[in-house]
């Protein structure tokens, strides 16, 4: 069968590899399916593109996988209506995580014949299967689908791949990755940096009340499957700069010890960054991520209130939040500090407790803000807001409430949207100029030793 799948465009001028759709596209060759992308995330066509391609040259099948982002919805349903509209429309199947946790209303909204439910590797080869031989769709494990009628039904879900290893590598060969490889996640990468994301696990052990992860526990590949790519994509590819984009990267002290002390053994030179957690974040420990070659860790603080965190069950403390920042500090590496307002319980108050907490300690490696939290479809937050009269469901939370991630979508606070608001516009009007008072200074500084020292090494008031 020939199948095309569709990376969107993210309205970004440098996009980052979209490693699930690699994923799936290396599990469909590898059952026999010719298979080519759609990169309108880097040509940024007009959905008519779309149509117009579907309209010349015959599919069996498009995909299309989606977060649950607003961006990424109202971008799904102008593809949608482009897919639809061609004469010799593909079977359409939705994935992804926007469409797993309401997928009838993903599939009414869309009009797609199916959607992957979870995760979809072996789901998208039994589902191609099916397409093919004319087998029914209640067979198929991991999936929902309307029938001709419109009928709508929800097959019973399939396991998790246990052994990650068996998946294929990404299908890196189907994508322009010249492009990709230019994409820089933080400004730790230095301008002769290539950049690639990869995975060395799935999952996540925790489970945040704002987390829409409909899968639970956590799957790691072996150190020498992880570095086997690593030497695949430095070779092929010439990428020195890896963004591991696993959930949790730092789940244990002692897995993070072993991958970091096979990199050095490897003799690997690479640079990286990932995901962490602070109650990990051992002076011993971010010493040999250092000299492994990391210089960012992404930790999810979320709020400075103990009670807070209790409700978020983030598992985790302020006094853990501030050794484990000071600790990375100390490494010499940067720490990305994100902090959301809003959760079950909050005020004024705990918001000026992260604000003093960003002022303390972000090192402005980048710009920090503080966003509203989202209760995603999927998040115990969601059906929290249902059970109390907060949210009606998937059509009002899309359509009504999830308008842009730094606005408010659904209020879980005592104060009202406008002081909410109003609260968070004054909480980052002084990270945004405190963030760029330190910038002046570094700038200012620059040209000093430009002028006063003759630096011959200067390149030019410039970001990139």
């Amino acid at each position: 069968m020939k199948i095309l799948l569709v990376a969107y465009d993210n309205d970004s001028h440098i996009s980052f590899f979209p490693l699930g759709i690699a994923y799936i596209a290396s599990a469909c060759r590898r059952a026999g399916h010719e298979v080519k992308i759609y990169n309108q995330d880097i040509y940024h066509w007009p959905e008519e593109h779309l149509t117009n391609l579907l309209n010349h040259e015959h599919f069996d099948a498009i995909g299309l996988g989606v977060i649950g982002g607003y961006w990424q919805y109202r971008k799904m349903i102008r593809i949608s209506e482009a897919i639809n509209e061609a004469k010799d429309r593909p079977f359409f199947i939705l994935g992804g995580h926007g469409p797993s946790p309401e997928p009838e209303y993903f599939l009414r909204k869309t009009r797609a014949n199916a959607a992957v439910i979870g995760e979809g590797e072996e789901t998208i080869v039994d589902l191609l299967e099916a397409i093919e031989t004319n087998r029914p769709l209640s067979l198929i494990k991991g999936i929902a689908y309307l029938d001709s009628s419109g009928g709508f039904f929800q097959n019973q879900r399939r396991p998790l791949i246990q052994n990650l290893e068996t998946i294929a590598f990404p299908a890196w060969d189907l994508f322009p990755m010249e492009h990709y490889a230019l994409y820089a996640p933080n400004p730790a990468v230095k301008r002769n940096d290539r950049c690639m994301l990869m995975l060395t696990g799935r999952g996540c052990p925790f489970k945040c009340n704002f987390c829409y992860r409909l899968d639970t526990g956590l799957r790691i590949r072996s150190n020498e499957n992880v570095i086997q790519e690593i030497k695949r994509l430095k070779e092929e590819y010439r990428i020195t700069y890896f963004a591991f984009w696993d959930e949790l990267l730092m789940n244990s002290v002692s897995r993070v010890a072993e991958l970091c002390q096979d990199f050095l053994d490897e003799k690997l030179e690479i640079r990286w960054e990932c995901n962490g957690r602070l109650n990990y974040a051992k002076p011993e420990l971010l010493k040999l991520m250092k000299e492994a070659g990391c210089t960012f860790i992404n930790y999810g603080i979320e709020c400075m209130d103990d009670e807070i965190l209790r409700t978020m069950k983030k598992c985790l403390t302020t006094k853990q939040i501030i050794e484990g920042v000071e600790n990375t500090l100390a490494a010499g590496i940067h720490p990305g500090l994100n902090i959301i307002f809003g959760n079950i319980g909050e005020s004024r108050e705990t918001l000026q407790k992260g604000l003093d907490f960003l002022f303390k300690y972000d090192d402005h490696n980048q710009l920090r803000t503080i966003r509203p939290v989202t209760p995603y479809p999927g998040s115990p937050l969601y059906y929290h807001a249902i059970e109390n009269g907060l949210l009606e469901g998937p059509e009002d939370f899309y359509e009504r409430k999830h308008v842009n991630s730094d606005l408010l979508s659904v209020n879980f606070t005592q104060m009202n949207d406008d002081e909410f608001h109003r609260a968070l516009l004054e909480a980052n009007t002084k990270l945004i100029e405190k963030n760029y008072e330190i910038k002046r200074k570094e700038t200012l500084e620059t040209a000093q030793k430009l002028y006063l020292e003759k630096d011959t090494g200067f390149r030019g008031f410039r970001i990139v």
